[in-house]
């Protein structure tokens, strides 16, 4: 979320994956209390508006001094009453060791299992229907050490929560890991623990058959992020292919330093257009799109009967679209595919838990302009530009 405070960049705008982190670390690394939570806020808000109910986002900067990041952003979440997914992310292999981050925004190994251990003491809540659960995400595998890697896996299982990273993003990503590893990425995954449907994962992009087949078996899930993956030319994830082999595909818009956008509607469509691309007309559907944004994602984060569907047993979530007016003009037989192929881009009311949080298209709290001109700020701050 906090890469909302970064969006449209120049230095970055036109970088691949490794050049566009380090261009950003820098000003990621003042992240602080304040910054997290004007993000989140912002950032959910955004979702909201484009009929997400659930979120997660993974805060893997942890700059020395920063404050409790975590905390202040499910404070957001709360305040806005989205439903919250956030992972304790982190990075421990800095520049100095060779990885691509400062010094300043990694932390020491034990320093992050005893921070993941209290973040979810203090968060998590496994009880059904709750708003806050904690996963824990170390960044990638080219940004903390493989001990790393394998010791908040075995946490992951002693505390019962799910595990994420960044994986196979692009052609760097699989050099990276035959280079260091001496394996392809899924090779790793399987090596550090991490092959199991407690896990999901970003992008996704550059597997191989046999990968995916072994993704599939472990019923891992993939956060399927369109834009960003376009954006930062890593690829076109196969996700007809990964569905077809048993993976739970969710989607994500990415962080918005990538993306730019945080509108799920958005990436529900791009989604149905990369697979028309990839696998050819027929293979990119409405109703593919619908349910990857919907139960793919609850496949993800291990709520499938709770959450991204409307059946008995399952929480008050409900994203509400009008399908009238002139962007509809004539789509009278399908109103899924005119749903994602005519518009409009915004719900006209995104319910949960039974709770508005934009009715007729407006945000139902009363900050929002008082959480815009922080954000201004904070942002104006971060990229050191002068009012």
């Amino acid at each position: 979320m906090y890469q909302n405070l970064t969006r449209a960049f120049p230095p970055m705008t036109n970088a691949a994956l490794f050049g566009w982190l380090q261009t950003l670390y820098p000003l990621w690394s003042t992240l602080d209390e304040e910054a997290a939570n004007v993000s989140a806020w912002v950032g959910l808000a955004e979702l909201a508006l484009s009929g997400c109910t659930t979120s997660t986002d993974h805060l893997y900067v942890h700059p020395a001094g920063g404050g409790d990041l975590l905390s202040a952003e499910i404070s957001a979440a709360k305040d806005l009453g989205m439903r919250f997914h956030p992972t304790r992310g982190s990075m421990s292999l800095s520049q100095k060791d060779g990885g691509l981050p400062p010094d300043n925004v990694v932390q020491d190994h034990d320093v992050i299992l005893a921070e993941s251990q209290r973040a979810v003491e203090q968060h998590h809540d496994a009880s059904h229907g709750a708003m806050v659960r904690i996963a824990l995400a170390p960044c990638s595998p080219f940004s903390v050490t493989k001990q790393l890697m394998t010791e908040s896996a075995q946490l992951a299982e002693k505390l019962d929560v799910r595990l994420h990273t960044h994986f196979a993003e692009n052609s760097e990503d699989d050099a990276f890991s035959l280079a260091t590893f001496g394996c392809r990425p899924t090779q790793y995954l399987e090596d550090v623990g991490w092959c199991t449907d407690r896990a999901w994962v970003a992008h996704c992009v550059m597997p191989n058959h046999d990968e995916i087949q072994q993704l599939g078996k472990a019923k891992i899930g993939v956060a399927h992020c369109p834009s960003s993956n376009m954006i930062l030319s890593s690829g076109i994830a196969p996700v007809v292919d990964l569905r077809a082999a048993g993976v739970h595909v969710g989607l994500g818009v990415d962080g918005s330093s990538s993306a730019d956008s945080a509108s799920m509607w958005l990436e529900a469509r791009q989604a149905m257009l990369l697979a028309k691309l990839r696998n050819g007309a027929a293979a990119g559907t409405a109703r593919m799109s619908l349910e990857i944004a919907t139960r793919g994602g609850a496949g993800c984060l291990g709520r499938i009967g709770e959450i991204g569907e409307i059946s008995v047993g399952a929480v008050g979530d409900l994203a509400i679209w009008s399908l009238t007016g002139v962007a509809f003009a004539g789509a009278v037989a399908d109103p899924i595919e005119a749903w994602l192929r005519c518009g409009p881009t915004g719900a006209k009311h995104t319910i949960v838990h039974g709770k508005l949080v934009v009715d007729n298209g407006q945000l139902v709290s009363n900050k929002v302009d008082s959480m815009l001109a922080t954000h201004r700020r904070v942002a104006k701050r971060m990229q050191r530009i002068a009012d």
